[in-house]
C-alpha cells in the first residue's frame, strides 16, 4: 500500500467511527431545560449547544470544568514571500511567550481556568526542552507554497496524527471541552490557500489582512496565493492533498486533532480562521463532526463568514477578533460552561415546588 492510499484509507477508517448525535439524549436535555424554572425557550441558542454538549458527553449532566486549549504552532515558507507584517521570528518569540504565560490565550485561560497546551509542530528554531511545550517538530517550516507543496505525505502524515494524538492525550488525562488554537507568521495565507481550494472560491474572497497589512500588501498576497494555488493545481485532488500542498504543520495537525476529539466524544472549540480551515478536512471526510464542534467566533478575516455559511452553522461570538491563539476559543468555552452550569444546577419546577402557571 502506497503513503496516499495509507493516509486516505486510516483517516477515512477513523472518520467512519463518528455517528450523528443520538436524538434520544438531545430530548433528554430538551426536557430537562423545558422543565426548568424560567420561561421556556428564553436562554435562545444557549439551549441548543446544551443539547448537543449532553449529546456529545452522553450524561445526564455532563461537567466541562476540564477545560483545555492546545495550540499548535509552526512556521511557514510562504513567509519568504512578505504576505506578513511580522518576521518568522515573532512565531518563535511568542511560543516563549505562551510559556512564560505573558500571551492573551494565557490571560484568557486563567479566567476561565483552563490549561493550554503548546506543541511545536514546525517553529524554525530548535526549543531547549521547555517545561509544558511539547516537541513534535516536522521540520523548521513548510516549504514555499508559491513554488510548490508545503510538504510531503509523509509530513501531512505525521501532522495528523500528533494531532490525534493530542486528543487522545486530552482524553486520558480527563479533559472535558478542547480548544484548538495555532500560532506561526504568515499562516493566514497558507489558510486562505486551503480554503480556496476547498470551496472552490477566488482569492480575492477569502483572503484578509492577517497581521493587519495595507491594501499594496493584502493584493500582493492575494497573489501568492493564486500562484500557489495555480502551481499546485495537478495536486489539489481531495482534502488531504490539498492540505498536503497549501497548508502548515499546524493547520494539518488541527484537523487530526478534530477527527480525535469527535471520535472520543470530547466536545471541541474551533477558534477562528485558520482553525477553520484545518476543522474543514476532516467535515469533508464526514460530516457528521459537525456535531461535535463548536466554532467559537466569526473572525475579521473576510473569509471565514464564508466557511460559516457553507458550513451552515452559527458562531457563538462575533467581537471582530483576528488573534488566533485559541483566544476565541477560550471565550466560548466560558459561555458554553456557564450554559452547563445552568442546565446542571438551575432547579426544575417541581424541585424548586415553584407553580408553572407563573411563567406561562
Amino acid at each position: 500500500m502506497n503513503l496516499t492510499s495509507k493516509l486516505i484509507n486510516t483517516w477515512e477508517d477513523r472518520s467512519r467511527s463518528i455517528l450523528p448525535l443520538d436524538p434520544v439524549w438531545k430530548e433528554k436535555a430538551r426536557q430537562r431545560l423545558l422543565n426548568q424554572t424560567r420561561p421556556e425557550g428564553s436562554l435562545g441558542e444557549l439551549e441548543r449547544y446544551v443539547e448537543r454538549l449532553v449529546a456529545i458527553r452522553k450524561k445526564e449532566k455532563p461537567s466541562l470544568s476540564k477545560k483545555r486549549i492546545i495550540v499548535f504552532a509552526a512556521d511557514h515558507g510562504v513567509e519568504a514571500e512578505g504576505v506578513s507584517l511580522f518576521p518568522r521570528e515573532v512565531t518563535q518569540a511568542m511560543v516563549y511567550n505562551f510559556l512564560s504565560g505573558g500571551a492573551t490565550i494565557n490571560a484568557f485561560a486563567r479566567a476561565i481556568n483552563a490549561d493550554v497546551q503548546v506543541i511545536d509542530m514546525g517553529v524554525d528554531c530548535e526549543f531547549r526542552d521547555e517545561k509544558d511545550l511539547i516537541l513534535k517538530k516536522i521540520r523548521r517550516g513548510t516549504s514555499n507554497i508559491r513554488l510548490g507543496q508545503a510538504m510531503t505525505e509523509e509530513e501531512l502524515y505525521q501532522a495528523l496524527e500528533v494531532g490525534w494524538e493530542a486528543a487522545h492525550t486530552a482524553k486520558e488525562e480527563g479533559v472535558e471541552i478542547l480548544g484548538v488554537g495555532e500560532m506561526g507568521i504568515a499562516n493566514t495565507t497558507s489558510a486562505s490557500a486551503v480554503i480556496a481550494a476547498l470551496t472552490e472560491t477566488s482569492p480575492e474572497n477569502v483572503t484578509g489582512r492577517g497581521t493587519g497589512i495595507n491594501d499594496t500588501a493584502l493584493n500582493h498576497k492575494i497573489e501568492v496565493i493564486k500562484d500557489a494555488i495555480h502551481v499546485n493545481k495537478p495536486f489539489l485532488t481531495n482534502p488531504f492533498s490539498i492540505l498536503q500542498s497549501l497548508g502548515g504543520f499546524e493547520i494539518a495537525a488541527i484537523s487530526g486533532c478534530v477527527l480525535g476529539a469527535a471520535t472520543l466524544r470530547i466536545p471541541c472549540v474551533v477558534d477562528g480562521w485558520i482553525a477553520s480551515a484545518g476543522a474543514l478536512v476532516p467535515i469533508h471526510l464526514n460530516p457528521s463532526i459537525l456535531d461535535y464542534l463548536f466554532f467559537a467566533h466569526e473572525s475579521q478575516e473576510r473569509g471565514h463568514r464564508i466557511i460559516l455559511e457553507e458550513l451552515d452553522v452559527k458562531p457563538i461570538l462575533k467581537l471582530s477578533m483576528r488573534l488566533g491563539e485559541g483566544t476565541g476559543a477560550c471565550l466560548a468555552m466560558s459561555i458554553l460552561d456557564a450554559a452547563i452550569r445552568a442546565y446542571n444546577e438551575v432547579a426544575t419546577f417541581e424541585e424548586a415546588k415553584v407553580a408553572r402557571k407563573k411563567y406561562e
